[in-house]
């Protein structure tokens, strides 16, 4: 089997491209003889003419504006795959520019980037934090870690681990008000509520045998932001649906208690998100592999106490 002649058909596209030998030598730093053999070269072998030439004009053949597209689709394809080869064998260098939602970000993305930025010195990270969803793409953001369960869109999504949801109260409160014993009892009681949940005026769990109950709960704080729940629930003001990353250091010191234990609500997980397209450059790459390493596991969740 011969293998097409790649470099006399990317030589054509170039000719073709500047529309004289003479320039296309000049722009790729080659003699005019070079190009007209490998242009001659692979006329010979498609045993056709690619061009029409005179002393005055170069124009295409019908056979050559067939061969041009496949031509100018084959050295596109061979200059990106050299582009991401050399880029993969740079040390990452640049600014990545990432988003995150805030009580995480705060929590565990912050402290985490200290090791990243040690590994790789010519990088800088530009770090937005933000409960609310961000427009990766009009915002120009190369990579962001969600939380949730993410609606279908264009951008590329990796789940790193799941987020449990537990509802919780403090040690008082149930002291006062009893814990509810089924999701339908929180229209009774005072609930904190995170802004951010997808319908936040209502509570959605499975129970053991797999009934599903839409609950009302009772308002009496809402809030945009996770963390900013905590003191009016450790207060002993209500109860509040919380993710397992804000929560479970309260309850394994006893500051919370879980209730509803026999019920989940919707499951949710830990997404990385980048905009769609082929090649990365090796700085985004280099944060995306760090970031799926640091919290593949939960690492919150194998914080041992002290």
């Amino acid at each position: 089997m011969n293998l097409p002649d790649l470099e006399a058909l990317a030589l054509f596209a170039k000719v073709a491209e500047a529309g004289a030998f003479a320039r296309a030598a000049r722009d790729l730093g080659v003699s005019k003889a070079t190009l007209s053999k490998a242009v001659t070269r692979l006329e010979t072998r498609l045993g056709t003419r690619l061009f029409h030439r005179t002393s005055r004009q170069l124009s295409l053949t019908e056979a050559g504006r067939g061969v041009l597209a496949g031509a100018r689709d084959m050295l596109a394809a061979g200059e990106a795959a050299e582009a991401q080869a050399m880029d993969a064998a740079a040390a990452p260098r640049g600014q990545v520019r990432l988003a995150g939602p805030m009580s995480f970000g705060l929590a565990y993305i912050a402290p985490a980037l200290p090791d990243f930025l040690a590994m790789y010195p010519d990088v800088t990270v530009d770090l937005h934090l933000s409960d609310a969803t961000v427009d990766l793409i009009g915002g120009g953001f190369d990579v962001a870690l969600r939380i949730g369960a993410l609606a279908d869109s264009s951008l590329i999504a990796r789940r790193m681990c799941d987020v449990p949801r537990y509802v919780v109260a403090a040690p008082a409160y149930l002291e006062r008000h009893g814990a509810p014993a089924h999701p339908r009892e929180l229209s009774g009681h005072d609930c904190l509520t995170y802004s951010y949940l997808a319908t936040p005026e209502i509570w959605r769990f499975t129970g053991p045998g797999g009934e599903e109950v839409a609950a009302r709960p009772g308002m009496r704080m809402r809030a945009n932001n996770a963390d900013a729940l905590m003191p009016a629930t450790i207060a002993g003001l209500g109860l509040a649906l919380q993710p397992d990353f804000v929560v479970w250091h309260h309850l394994r010191d006893g500051r919370l208690k879980a209730v509803l234990e026999d019920w989940t609500a919707p499951p949710i997980g830990l997404h990385l998100v980048t905009p769609p397209g082929g090649h990365r450059p090796a700085r985004v790459n280099a944060l995306i592999d760090f970031l799926a390493t640091r919290f593949a596991g939960a690492p919150w969740r194998q914080t041992k106490k002290r």
